[in-house]
């Protein structure tokens, strides 16, 4: 394994896998800073009522966003470019979920920034993949 990546949508990855992983490890020890940052209302502990189970879905959440980031971060250390392909179109897919969410009313206005930040990053893979086969044909 290479210390960085070796191709440009490696490093679209890695970049992606290292804001995932900040991201998780931010919900993970500050859980109401990562909720305000994406546009939730933080209700303190001592407010929460019974059988409100947010805390502990930030929890998983924020689990998962710290292992993908991972798996991203190596996946680009390794030049892993099917994995890159893969996550195109899934990334996408999240774009559209999470501005569902806000356009339907499930989700706050600043939840927004998290579709468009799956987007733009799956967008930004996707031209470097193409770019790269480009170049590879000529």
């Amino acid at each position: 394994m290479q210390p960085l990546p070796r191709s440009l949508s490696g490093w679209t990855m890695a970049v992606f896998g290292l804001l995932a992983a900040a991201m998780g490890v931010t919900g993970l020890v500050a859980p109401d800073a990562l909720l305000s940052l994406t546009g939730f209302e933080a209700v303190p502990d001592p407010a929460r009522t019974e059988g409100d189970h947010t805390v502990v879905f930030l929890t998983a959440s924020s689990v998962a966003a710290l292992n993908m980031g991972a798996y991203y971060v190596l996946a680009a250390l390794s030049d892993w470019r099917p994995f890159f392909r893969w996550t195109v179109p899934f990334r996408l897919l999240t774009c559209t979920v999470f501005t569902l969410a806000v356009i339907g009313g499930r989700a706050p206005a600043g939840f927004l920034g998290v579709g468009l930040w799956e987007g733009l990053g799956a967008l930004a893979t996707g031209l470097a993949l193409r770019h790269e086969a480009r170049r590879a044909t000529t």
